[in-house]
C-alpha cells in the first residue's frame, strides 16, 4: 500500500509530534552540553506544508535564511533541511565562538561554526529518532547554504517534486537568556520510507 505525506492521518501526525518532540529535546541537550549553557525549549510545532508556504513561514521569498542540508541513509532514506534566520545565525555562533557579531555579514568561520551546529542539532534528532525506531539511520555530511529563501527551497522542491509539493516541517524555538532562537527542521523522506517508519512506530500495518 502507497503511502506519502500527504496522506498521513492524525494518529501518524501525533507520533510524528511526539518524535520532534523528543528529538528537539535531544538536540537542545546537546547544544547545551557544547555551549556549557542552560537552553530552554519550547514545545515544537509539527505541521505539514507546501514548499510555497514554507517561504512564508520563513517570512517570505526574498528572506534570507541560511540552510543546512543532511541526506538521511539507513533502514529508511529521506532528506533533512535546518532553517535559521540571520539573526537567530549570529545568536547560535556568537555563543559557539564567544564573539559578538550582530551586524556584519558570515565569515568563513562563522559558516563553519553554524555548519556544526546544524551538524549537532541534526545527529541529535536522527539519533533520538534511531533509538525509538531501532532503525539504523545516518545522516551525511552536512551541506551550508546561505540565500534567500525562495531560492534555499526551490532545491528539494524541484529534486522531489515527484514524491509529492509538501514537506513535515518541526518548528522548534530554543532560548538562551534572553535570546531566542528559532529553528525549522524540514524532513523530506522518501516514499518507500514512510511505511517504514511508521511500521516501526507500531502505527502501521
Amino acid at each position: 500500500m502507497s503511502l506519502n505525506i500527504e496522506s498521513l492521518n492524525q494518529l501518524h501526525l501525533d507520533v510524528l509530534r511526539e518524535i520532534g518532540n523528543i528529538g528537539a529535546g535531544n538536540a537542545a541537550t546537546a547544544l547545551a552540553g557544547i555551549l556549557d549553557k542552560r537552553i530552554d525549549m519550547n514545545l515544537p510545532v509539527v505541521k505539514i506544508l507546501a514548499f510555497d508556504d514554507v517561504t512564508q513561514i520563513l517570512g517570505g521569498e526574498e528572506t534570507t535564511v541560511a540552510g543546512v542540508y543532511f541526506r538521511v541513509e539507513g533502514d529508511l532514506s529521506g532528506n533533512i533541511m535546518f532553517l535559521l534566520d540571520l539573526d537567530s545565525c549570529k545568536i547560535l555562533i556568537n555563543l559557539l565562538i564567544q564573539k559578538d557579531n550582530r551586524d556584519n555579514g558570515l565569515d568563513e568561520m562563522d559558516r563553519s561554526a553554524l555548519q556544526e551546529i546544524g551538524n549537532i542539532l541534526s545527529g541529535a534528532y536522527i539519533s533520538a529518532l534511531s533509538s525509538l525506531t531501532r532503525l539504523d539511520l545516518k545522516i551525511s555530511i552536512p551541506s551550508l547554504s546561505i540565500d534567500m529563501a525562495g531560492a534555499i527551497l526551490s532545491v528539494p522542491a524541484i529534486q522531489f517534486g515527484h514524491i509529492g509539493d509538501k514537506v513535515l516541517m518541526i518548528e522548534t524555538q530554543l532560548k538562551e537568556g534572553s535570546d531566542l532562537v528559532k529553528g525549522h527542521f524540514f524532513l523530506i523522506p522518501d516514499e518507500e520510507s514512510f511505511p517504514i517508519l511508521l511500521k516501526s512506530l507500531g502505527v502501521y500495518e
